[in-house]
């Protein structure tokens, strides 16, 4: 059968993500356009590759068989183009990054605002989501993540380190008894993630504190900051979320002050894509930038009343 690379795209995205309405959004294809496409390459190789239900299109064994040729044949592609100069100084196309919704929400946006501002014909999508992103299945391009992987075929560079606090709104201070100790924490309600969704051990800040019960928890960092801004209780926070969130302050800044990191991580088959990696050292540079700056900002603004 001489079946074209852009099948075997179409089918790589619908085995991806499990359904057609995903891979239609991914590709911006209507899903029944989709679905016929998938019939006639099942047609064409007269085989069976999907099992289809109504929790949406899995892989039979011939299905998961060209997938794995599907997936040479992808990178053999962007092997073919990868060495291929960029003709202007201008980035051009789609680009995918993943990231976890605390870079996704507060660093991020004016980031990937400012790299698009200086290249016009180049679309960028972020995914906010509080997980490890798989590059091997091609949910993104390139991540973002809060710890080095150990295992896959990645290419890893640490972009920069971030900082967080104890915070709480001035609000909540008010009203309750004043914390001089990590100790009196064991008082007060307590704003966190939800323990059994920590996605990284990096992020599991109130079990080092010795804190057991997070009265109010959400898996998203956004709504955690929320919470502490609403009077809710008291918790970890990004520096760099702090900056635009009023009527709070950081606490404890002595006795806690946490240090993490975040990595740009890209599948090591990209190593030598022109286009990604231009993209990349922007992206970089540009959290760097905008990592300093918030904190700055958070630092001055929620110090402590003299």
């Amino acid at each position: 059968m001489d079946q074209n690379w852009d099948d075997l795209r179409l089918f790589l995205a619908v085995a991806r993500e499990e359904s057609l309405s995903g891979a239609g959004k991914l590709l911006r294809l209507d899903p029944a356009t989709l679905g016929r496409r998938m019939a006639r390459l099942e047609k064409a190789l007269q085989t069976v590759l999907f099992v289809k239900s109504p929790q949406g299109y899995m892989l039979t064994e011939a299905g998961s068989d060209l997938m794995q040729r599907a997936e040479r044949a992808e990178q053999a592609m962007r092997a073919a183009t990868a060495g291929v100069p960029v003709q202007s100084d201008q980035l051009s196309g789609q680009i995918r990054v993943g990231a976890p919704d605390g870079a996704a929400n507060y660093l991020l946006p004016q980031v990937c605002a400012a790299i698009a501002a200086k290249n016009p014909d180049l679309d960028v999508q972020i995914i906010a989501l509080p997980r490890v992103f798989n590059l091997s299945r091609r949910e993104a391009d390139m991540a973002i993540g809060v710890s080095a992987p150990t295992a896959g075929r990645l290419v890893v560079q640490k972009v920069t380190d971030y900082h967080l606090h104890l915070a709480a709104a001035e609000s909540y201070l008010a009203r309750h008894p004043e914390v001089t100790s990590v100790g009196d924490l064991q008082g007060h309600r307590m704003v966190g993630y939800i323990p059994d969704m920590i996605f990284d051990r990096e992020l599991d800040y109130l079990a080092d504190l010795g804190i057991s019960r997070v009265a109010l928890a959400s898996n998203s960092v956004s709504v955690q900051v929320r919470m502490i801004q609403q009077g809710g209780g008291i918790g970890i926070a990004h520096d760099f979320s702090l900056a635009a969130t009023q009527g709070v302050r950081r606490i404890l800044t002595q006795a806690v002050s946490l240090k993490r990191a975040f990595y740009l991580i890209r599948h090591a088959d990209d190593r030598r894509n022109a286009r990604l990696a231009a993209f990349a050292e922007a992206l970089a540079a540009g959290l760097r930038a905008e990592t300093a700056r918030l904190e700055a900002e958070a630092a001055q603004k929620t110090a402590p009343k003299a």
